[in-house]
């Protein structure tokens, strides 16, 4: 399978910010500070980062907007995309997201509610542009066998996911961000039958997400999750592995990337 992997892989620190801090739990809960966002992201860009992803994790559940302020101290600080994800919920916010300096950003529960905003955010700003994240958990009772999450993970939606990705793709979705609840901040791994549930069923990037904890997750979620980017927080955050090192790791087992 390996020889089929052709592209350029890509590490994506993630950070989640709770009350201007970087943040990150297990399975969407019990928080823990993980420093300054904008040190964060200088120490990222410096280490290598391809991309940086930042997410206003409480935004959708405390009924409000992206915290633009935020989106303009860490654009400020760094020249490698920025994808910005959590409140937004109409064309608007978008364009103030972008406005901010952001380069890409991310839907989820807006998506859902009203899959239109993925079509319409495509022709207004581009495909590439468009990131839908699609949390799961784990349910038998959907035929993929993984029930779409909202809402920061607290509201199962009643619907398929892998058949949800498909469909943002259709929508013209740029990148599809899969994460498995069940693997969110555990450092046990990636959800991998979910991610290359996810990658089988669509043509764009997909970027996993939630549960790396050693190099060889890394390399997993590329070969056998079928993923084009990888995303970490905790492992970063906490200094546990560099991106040096993943990317090393990853050249070392053959596959190419920008070092």
């Amino acid at each position: 399978m390996q020889d089929e992997i052709t592209q350029t892989i890509g590490i994506m620190p993630c950070l989640d910010m709770k009350e201007g801090r970087v943040v990150k739990g297990i399975h969407f809960v019990d928080l823990k500070d993980a420093g300054d966002p904008v040190e964060n992201a200088q120490f990222y860009q410096k280490e290598g980062a391809d991309e940086l992803a930042m997410l206003d994790i409480a935004a959708t559940l405390e009924n409000r907007k992206t915290r633009l302020e935020w989106v303009k101290n860490v654009s400020a600080v760094i020249d490698i995309p920025l994808t910005v994800g959590g409140g937004i919920s109409s064309l608007e916010d978008i364009e103030l997201v972008i406005g901010a300096g952001a380069d890409k950003f991310s839907m989820n529960s807006a998506a859902v509610a009203n899959p239109d905003l993925v079509r319409e955010a495509a022709k207004q700003f581009g495909t590439e542009k468009v990131t839908v994240a699609v949390d799961a958990r784990r349910n038998k009772d959907m035929p993929s066998g993984f029930e779409l999450v909202v809402s920061g993970g607290t509201k199962p939606v009643g619907k398929d996911a892998i058949s949800w990705a498909k469909e943002c793709q259709d929508l013209g979705a740029g990148v599809i961000l899969p994460t498995s609840m069940d693997g969110d901040g555990t450092q046990a791994g990636f959800d991998l039958e979910f991610t290359r549930a996810v990658s089988d069923v669509v043509s764009v990037p997909v970027v996993a997400s939630g549960g790396a904890g050693t190099l060889e997750h890394f390399y997993e979620a590329v070969v056998m999750g079928g993923a084009q980017v990888v995303l970490a927080a905790s492992v970063f955050h906490y200094r546990l592995l560099s991106i040096g090192a993943v990317k090393e790791y990853l050249r070392e087992k053959g596959l190419q990337v920008n070092l």
